[in-house]
């Protein structure tokens, strides 16, 4: 139905279309990686007094509804009751040094600590929409949990025009699913934080855990899932299983590198000690240089 003009309907223009005019499709899904989640954290920890929270921009890849989160970095920016200001120049240098490192890696949104959605998360909305053009920009708030009646966790969101007549400031944010994914290679630090995490947490934090016990802990982990392979590959052998062909080759190429070789582990382990040999030589000579070079200014 068409909206009068003593109307007091909101008019919410479709978000498939761009800042530019060009049609871009709403993303449906965003998944984020840890290290991403661990660069933001860093940040809220490393801010000023006066900051209530903090943003960055966020670098991934996308596909025409799924958003992947891999990498984060911080945005200097300040906020007052009457202003907000982002330092575009650190931004777009930040973000050319990372094209440099993850060309693969481009601007896909960005994120703020703290659940408060406001006038000037729209008008920073509308910055990156445009730095993300033709596709919409997505945004993460995580909320950290320390402040009282707020739990911990991660939000993301896509934004919607509002009105006939849209300014910057008028949008909604429409929640979409967020989901954590992390590569084989980030288990082990996932729960290696996990176990941090669990240790602060506990009536006694760290009083009887040192580095050690935590190494052990995961070395056990290893043992048992060793263990567990170990048996399975006894009851194959027995009869008592029927074998799986792709589980056999798995072990095959994870387990038999450099043991087909003559001598293949003890190579590698005297690579490895050689490896260490000469850093070690190598930290000696930069140590003695540098005594000599005071020796001789003195």
């Amino acid at each position: 139905m068409p909206i009068r003009s003593s109307s007091s309907a909101a008019y919410i223009q479709n978000s498939s279309t761009s800042t530019n005019g060009v049609p871009s499709t709403r993303p449906t899904s965003l998944t984020i990686h840890p290290s991403a989640l661990f660069s933001i954290l860093d940040h809220y920890l490393r801010r000023t007094d006066a900051q209530h929270r903090v943003i960055g921009t966020l670098l991934g890849t996308r596909t025409d509804s799924t958003v992947d989160i891999k990498s984060a970095f911080a945005v200097l920016h300040s906020e007052t009751d009457e202003q907000v200001a982002v330092d575009m120049d650190y931004h777009r240098a930040m973000y050319d040094l990372c094209t440099r490192v993850r060309p693969n890696e481009t601007i896909v949104g960005w994120y703020s600590t703290g659940s408060d959605l406001n006038t000037y998360s729209a008008l920073i909305q509308n910055f990156y929409s445009q730095e993300t053009a033709p596709n919409q920009a997505v945004h993460v708030a995580l909320d950290t949990g320390t402040e009282e009646g707020k739990s911990a966790g991660v939000k993301a969101y896509v934004s919607s025009p509002v009105g006939i007549f849209p300014k910057p400031e008028n949008c909604v944010f429409v929640p979409i699913p967020c989901e954590l994914r992390f590569h084989e290679a980030e288990r082990s630090g996932r729960e290696l934080k996990s176990i941090r995490f669990d240790l602060m947490l506990s009536p006694n934090p760290l009083s009887n855990q040192t580095d050690l016990d935590v190494l052990a802990s995961s070395l056990t982990d290893v043992q048992n899932m060793l263990n567990r392979v170990l048996a399975y590959v006894q009851s194959v052998l027995r009869g008592e299983v029927v074998g799986d062909k792709a589980v056999g080759r798995y072990l095959m190429d994870v387990l038999g590198t450099g043991v087909e070789e003559d001598g293949g582990w003890t190579a590698g382990l005297q690579d490895t000690l050689m490896v260490t040999y000469l850093a070690n030589l190598v930290r000696s000579q930069a140590e003695v240089s540098a005594r000599l070079a005071l020796t001789t200014a003195a």
